[in-house]
């Protein structure tokens, strides 16, 4: 048999590798991609369970509105397009208050509803920003947060001169003031968002959408997922899955090669240097080894990379400890799908959500920060299944068919995904199965606190319930360890150039051409393509990539002059 040889060869084609792979097959790269699964796109999916209904086991939104990749990439010209939400989210409250929040391209909607139990134009944590910038200041102020690649070693600057703090003054110098550095976005919310309300759903957005709140010196990037999905309000038309499909047909037309049932046993290392890697024996593909000329890129977990595909043998024993101690405390979700023939109709005011600006996302219950303190507290501290109670379960409930009619037949509804935050399996006090022997419990009492919300929301008009659990969907996709979106912990030890650890924190390893383009890696979870986009600078750094003038680099970038520049 004769070898395979690439300049470069992905392992894992979910959606970080396969942009990785797109970008360098633009770049005149022959690339290959490796993935384990028979289809690419990692937590991109889309799931039938019944023909015509289409759920969200993973991704459901477009975050990544604001990068370059979109235009860089000519994601359009290969099929993607965007469904608009007139209303993002709503807020329902066990006592019968139901908020419509709107969205984007319609603001006035969340001034109406929230001044109508308050009783003055109380704003939440977005519209603080949003009310300030125009839609360019917000994408430079997302792209600083996101879309900019850490600094070189040599480059040592204070936090608030960190790329998102020199943006944030320039776009907002009448908010800035040094302790916003230190704030956790729980403190901003207490001082900027008056009502409880309000103030609660917005520390579960951010929870279920980046940063856990709560953590100090995050207020930028915790308040920075919510702001991702505010500026894209929408979602790809037919779901995720589009997305995913519009990246791969970029890089399959710009030459990659891409090869599924094709599992990586081993990253082949000789003299220090990644040269290829070896196919275990579940690969379909007759060729074992394929050679990559010029890098090897890693598009799975940072754990999985250094603790199963490289010989520790290649590794010191100090930094072997550190990528074990990698905490993956972040965003574990318990997913509901629900096939119904009715929307929920929520108790509370008749007129709140209109079926014309009907909230696509609806958070539920939301009466008081203590609910987010009880959530946060079963999954981080206890670290074990929810109390069945109101207070332990505020669902992010979403129901995109409103705008998107692909996705469930006429006459009919999909509450997909409804999500509840839970612990790790890794972490859970009674072993990884312990969500899973709890689950006839959670979604009978998730769905019976539904029904005391919505009472309509009952057997006649339920059709179907699907469940994955965080412990489901690890073996569903070894992309998500401990069932988690963020890949780890996004807090101020593991962000930006410390994320995961500060040796891996440029997307560089301890091996010469070994690079990491996963969501362990700076800025994290969710479908954004700034992992790979950051990843770009370091490649064209090292002269593994030559870019045409497509490309053009965060101005945020600071080249390693040891390296040379993108200049």
């Amino acid at each position: 048999m004769r070898e395979e040889h690439f300049d470069i060869v992905v392992v894992g084609g979910g959606h970080n590798g396969t942009t990785i792979a797109a970008y360098l097959a633009k770049c005149g790269l022959s690339v290959c991609i490796l993935e384990e699964r028979p289809e690419c796109g990692g937590g991109q999916e889309n799931t039938e369970p019944r023909p015509g209904f289409r759920i969200d086991p993973h991704a459901t939104y477009l975050y990544g509105g604001a990068a370059p990749g979109f235009e860089q990439l000519d994601l359009a010209k290969y099929g993607f397009r965007m469904v608009y939400y007139q209303s993002m989210a709503g807020l329902v409250t066990t006592d019968g208050v139901a908020a419509n929040l709107g969205g984007r391209w319609n603001r006035e909607v969340a001034q109406k509803s929230v001044s109508y139990y308050t009783g003055q134009d109380a704003v939440g944590a977005e519209e603080v920003f949003l009310g300030s910038m125009g839609d360019d200041g917000l994408r430079d102020l997302l792209r600083s947060i996101f879309w900019t690649p850490p600094l070189p070693d040599s480059v040592e600057i204070e936090p608030k001169d960190a790329p998102m703090w020199q943006e944030f003054r320039k776009q907002l110098p009448g908010l800035w003031s040094e302790r916003l550095v230190e704030m956790s976005f729980l403190d901003f919310l207490d001082e900027f968002v008056p009502w409880e309300p309000l103030r609660t759903f917005q520390a579960f957005a951010a929870w279920y959408c980046g940063a856990h709140p709560g953590w100090d010196g995050m207020l930028l990037p915790s308040l920075g997922g919510t702001l991702l999905v505010g500026y894209s309000s929408g979602s790809p038309r037919g779901g995720m899955h589009s997305y995913a499909h519009a990246i791969i047909r970029s890089a399959i037309a710009n030459g990659a090669r891409v090869i599924t049932n094709a599992s990586v046993g081993e990253i082949l290392v000789k003299d220090g240097r990644a040269v290829g890697v070896k196919l275990d024996d579940k690969a379909s593909y007759p060729e074992k080894t394929i050679w990559a000329d010029k890098a090897v890129i890693s598009a799975v977990d940072v754990k999985q990379t250094f603790l199963k595909l490289i010989g520790q043998t290649h590794l010191d024993a100090s930094f072997v400890q550190k990528v074990r101690d990698v905490s993956l405390k972040g965003g574990s979700l318990y997913v509901l799908s629900v096939l119904c023939r009715e929307l929920p109709k929520y108790h509370g005011r008749e007129d709140a959500f209109p079926e014309e600006v009907y909230p696509s996302c609806v958070a539920a219950p939301v009466d008081s920060i203590d609910f987010f303190h009880t959530q946060t507290k079963d999954a981080y501290s206890k670290k074990k299944a929810p109390v069945l109670t109101k207070e332990h379960l505020t669902m992010m409930i979403c129901q995109h068919d409103v705008y998107d009619r692909t996705r469930c037949p006429e006459g009919y509804h999909v509450l997909s995904p409804i999500y509840l935050e839970v612990p790790p399996p890794q972490y859970d006090v009674e072993g990884p199965e312990g969500i899973n022997r709890h689950k006839d419990e959670i979604t009978k009492a998730a769905l019976d606190l539904l029904e005391s919300l919505a009472p309509n929301m009952n057997s006649n008009n339920i059709v179907e319930v699907f469940l994955n659990t965080p412990y489901d969907s690890e073996f569903r996709n070894a992309g998500m360890s401990g069932g988690n979106w963020y890949g780890a912990r996004q807090s101020e030890d593991q962000w930006f150039g410390s994320r995961p650890i500060k040796e891996l924190g440029r997307y560089k390893t301890p091996i010469e051409n070994l690079y990491l383009c996963n969501h362990t890696s700076h800025p994290g979870g969710l479908c954004l393509m700034a992992v790979p986009y950051n990843l770009m600078h370091v490649l064209i750094e090292d002269k593994i990539a030559s870019p045409g003038n497509w490309w053009y680099p965060s101005p945020y970038y600071v080249a390693d002059t040891k390296k040379g520049s993108q200049n």
